[in-house]
């Protein structure tokens, strides 16, 4: 995609934006979405904050990351979605302190082709958590890593979406690409969806590739980033087998540190504190 494209579309993502609910997005795999969903969650739920996370990945890396085991569900959003089950019945309450759960398991996989026939089937979700918007400070949507509708439905319900994005060679590549989705939502389903800001994941700062690949994300996009910077940590990578976020896992690591910075920075544009 040419360069002065991406600074086009990003131009018109610079507003503040308060509304609070936020997809964390990237159609490039493993650049740590669902690490970001998970412990950005956990570490806003930490503040006080009264944060829903829904796991709209049907690998329910979210849901277990959390604790819940995803093969062992009677409720996920499939059935919010597809079933009519209402929001109430599908949340797992308190799966944290101050953090509940919409969780999603392999089921979720079949939207897609259910879906297929369904008028306004981008809508769902937005209309499924609608009134969900006024009892949390925050809702989270893990999106899968590909353009398909779960996405499409994430990116339609949000107000704003916070693209993690890895420090490697492929970066600038894989967020011209979202530069190319985000304008089509914008302009074919939701006018309002803001860009909250990158977030620069799993950074190897003895490695002089990330820092270039950060410069060169600067100088190419017009787009907020976030000052925290996520490390690569072995304790982060440990935590999900565990069933736990960061700051539940080990406190005290730098993986904690850093989502608990996170955390802050993102209150701080949000809410301005």
């Amino acid at each position: 995609m040419p360069e002065y494209y991406m600074r086009e579309v990003f131009s018109g993502f610079m507003d503040k934006n308060d509304k609070n609910v936020i997809a964390v997005a990237n159609q490039k795999g493993g650049v740590g979405k669902t690490t970001t969903s998970v412990n950005l969650a956990a570490c806003l739920a930490e503040q006080g904050k009264k944060v829903l996370l829904i796991d709209g990945d049907p690998q329910g890396n979210s849901t277990s990351g959390v604790g819940v085991d995803k093969t062992e569900l009677e409720y996920t959003l499939y059935e919010l979605m597809l079933v009519g089950i209402k929001p109430e019945i599908v949340i797992r309450k308190e799966v944290m302190k101050n953090l509940d759960l919409i969780p999603s398991n392999v089921n979720l996989s079949g939207v897609e082709i259910e879906l297929a026939d369904v008028r306004k089937r981008e809508y769902i979700l937005k209309k499924k958590i609608k009134n969900l918007r006024t009892e949390y400070d925050y809702i989270l949507i893990d999106c899968p890593p590909s353009l398909n509708v779960l996405t499409i439905n994430a990116m339609t319900a949000a107000d704003s979406i916070l693209v993690p994005v890895q420090t490697e060679y492929y970066a600038l590549e894989g967020l011209s690409q979202l530069v190319y989705t985000i304008g089509l939502i914008q302009k074919k389903l939701n006018p309002d969806l803001k860009v909250d800001g990158i977030v620069f994941t799993m950074a190897d700062m003895r490695n002089n590739l990330t820092e270039q690949v950060m410069d060169d994300v600067k100088e190419n996009v017009e787009l907020p980033i976030y000052e925290t910077v996520i490390p690569r940590n072995v304790r982060l990578a440990e935590a999900p087998s565990h069933g736990l976020p960061i700051n539940y896992y080990d406190s005290k690591s730098i993986g904690s540190a850093r989502y608990r910075q996170l955390a802050r920075e993102f209150t701080e544009r949000h809410e301005g504190e």
